[in-house]
Formats: structure tokens, sequence, C-alpha cells
């Protein structure tokens, strides 16, 4: 009892002292990894206990001594990788989650931001469906030529929503993780013939000429889901066709390396804006002054800003990747798709 009385205020100041000791490491470890602050807060008593037992016996090695210092060898050898793996387990799912968060957050500010947008743009033809309607319903107009000109906006502005709504769907789909892709060998030729055919009344109104040529002696094949590149081909040729001016040429190229194929839609837009590159494909981007056609250019209305957000969505789905830099007269969009094994 004596020596526990004898023994009990220096134990108290050893404990006090690591304590301290804890502290200042932890305090100095702060901007270090989780695996690092948990790997000090369990050496430190170890190394501590020893010290304490190497003091308490007068610094004169006993077999007590030996006892105590492999006990806390061995504890240190079971201990401390265990806890080097616990820490570096539980700074990964930190991690994880820090991203995971990330992501719903910038998630949830492009669905708001989708929801902002697209409501604008279906106000738009609604209320020029229903100025119309109500005027041949009211009788306003009566002339057969204006009534005839009256169905035909009618139907092109339902056209319009018709599409928006389309996008709307396919782009919840990639969203979700939704896509059905059935994948095999397709011949970029036959993907970039079905997309022009899509696409050339478009081009036709506009006054627009498509081009299609392959730097390599045939055209290369891709791994990939026909329905859903035919879809992506489109959707730059029609970003490429509202922005060009008319009688300019909009070419789609096809090439091969030794990793990958590749597509692109080179148009003669006048470029794009080297802050605005960055954020082409984003949800709802159009920019201030996206493209800067030259005089005699034929600005479309726009859609809703989704067409390029599909088209990367789509092309990620195969395990692709797309880009755009401005190039000569215009920009290039090109499509990087992996090859057959």
């Amino acid at each position: 009892m004596t020596d526990v009385v004898h023994v009990l205020p220096w134990a108290l100041l050893a404990a006090l002292l690591t304590g301290l000791v804890e502290f200042a490491v932890l305090q100095a470890l702060r901007n270090r990894s989780a695996t690092a602050n948990i790997a000090a807060l369990v050496t430190i008593p170890i190394l501590a206990v020893l010290l304490f037992v190497v003091v308490i016996s007068g610094f004169m090695y006993s077999s007590a001594l030996a006892l105590t210092a492999t006990a806390c060898g061995l504890i240190a050898i079971v201990v401390i990788p265990v806890v080097i793996y616990l820490g570096r387990r539980i700074a990964l799912d930190a991690l994880a989650a820090d991203r995971e968060r990330a992501a719903e957050r910038s998630a949830e500010t492009s669905r708001r931001q989708l929801v902002a947008w697209v409501s604008h743009d279906l106000r738009t033809p609604l209320a020029g469906i229903r100025a119309m309607s109500e005027a041949l319903e009211d009788a306003v107009v009566v002339n057969p030529t204006e009534i005839t000109e009256y169905a035909r906006r009618i139907s092109s502005e339902t056209t319009r929503l018709s599409m928006m709504v389309d996008d709307l769907f396919e782009l919840s789909r990639i969203n979700a993780g939704a896509l059905a892709l059935t994948f095999g060998p397709l011949s970029t030729e036959d993907l970039v013939t079905q997309a022009m055919e899509t696409a050339a009344p478009a081009a036709q109104q506009r006054g627009v000429h498509l081009t299609a040529s392959s730097v390599e002696p045939g055209w290369p094949t891709v791994q990939g889901s026909d329905p859903e590149l035919i879809r992506v081909l489109r959707n730059l040729l029609v970003n490429a066709i509202r922005h060009t001016p008319s009688d300019h040429t909009i070419e789609v190229i096809a090439g091969q390396t030794a990793d990958y194929a590749w597509l692109a839609v080179q148009d003669e837009c006048g470029g794009i804006d080297p802050d605005d590159l960055p954020r082409v494909f984003d949800v709802a981007f159009r920019g201030a002054a996206a493209r800067s056609p030259r005089a005699g250019a034929i600005i479309a209305e726009t859609g809703a800003g989704l067409g390029l957000a599909i088209a990367r969505g789509l092309v990620q789905a195969h395990g692709g990747d797309i880009s755009v830099r401005n190039h000569g007269l215009g920009c290039r969009f090109e499509v990087r798709l992996p090859v057959p094994a």
C-alpha cells in the first residue's frame, strides 16, 4: 500500500505530462492525415508507460522492467499496424464521404439551374401556342392563309416542346445511370451518314454545307451503341448548324490512333470565348457570347442548353471522352471512343 501511495503522485504527473505531449503532437499534426494522428494517439501512451517504468525503477534493470518493456514492445508491434490500417480506412471513408457530399451539392445546384432554365424555355413556346390558339378560337384570324400559318407555327412550337421533353428524359436517364446500352462493333461511316441525314434539313434551311471524310484509308470501327452515338453526332451537328453562318461548311472527320477512334465536328462559327470553353458541356450553359459569328450569320433560336450535356453523358457512358477547342474559323468538337478488342 505504501508503494502505491508513493507511486501515485508520480503516475498522475506522468499522465498529465503524457496528455500535454499528446496535445502538442496533435497540434503539430493537425494538417496531416488521420493515420498520423491516430498512430500518435496510440504510440505516445505506450512510450510514456515504458518511460515511466524506467524512471520509477531508478534506471535500474530488473525483471519487472524487462517484463514491462517486452509487453510494451509486443503491444506496439500488434497495435500500431492495426491503427495505421484503421487510420487509412477512416481517412479514405471520410474522403469518399466528402466527395459524395460535394457531388450531391453539385447535382442539386445543377438541378436547380436546369429547372430555372427549362421553366423559362418552356414558357416561351407555351405562351406562343396559347396566344395563337386563342386567336384561332376567337376567330381573330379568319384569313385562310393566316390560319394555315398559325397552324404551322403551332406545330413547330409543339415539335420544339417535344424535343425539349425528350432531351430532359434522356438527361435524367444519364444522370440516374439508367441507360440500357447494347455494345457492339460499329462503323463510324454508318454513324456519320445517319447523323448527317437527320441534320440535313436544318443545314439546308440555314444554307450550311455538310461534308464528311476519314483521314484513314478506311473508316474506323468503334465499340458502342449506335442509337446513342448517332444522337451524340446529331447533337453536335445541330449545335454547329445553329451557330454557323450561311454558305459556310461543317466538316465531320474520322480518324484512329493506337488506343482509340475519334470523330470530330468542325464548324466555321467564329469561335467560342476562351473563358466559356471549360463550361460548354455544362447543363443549361449558353454563355453570354458563347459564339461570335461573323456578319451574315443566321442565329437560330436557342434550345434548353441540354444537347452538349447529353452528348457528354452518352460519350462518357461509352467509356469515351469529348472535348472542344477553337480551331481555324470556328471550333472543333472531338469525340474519342474505344475500339473493339
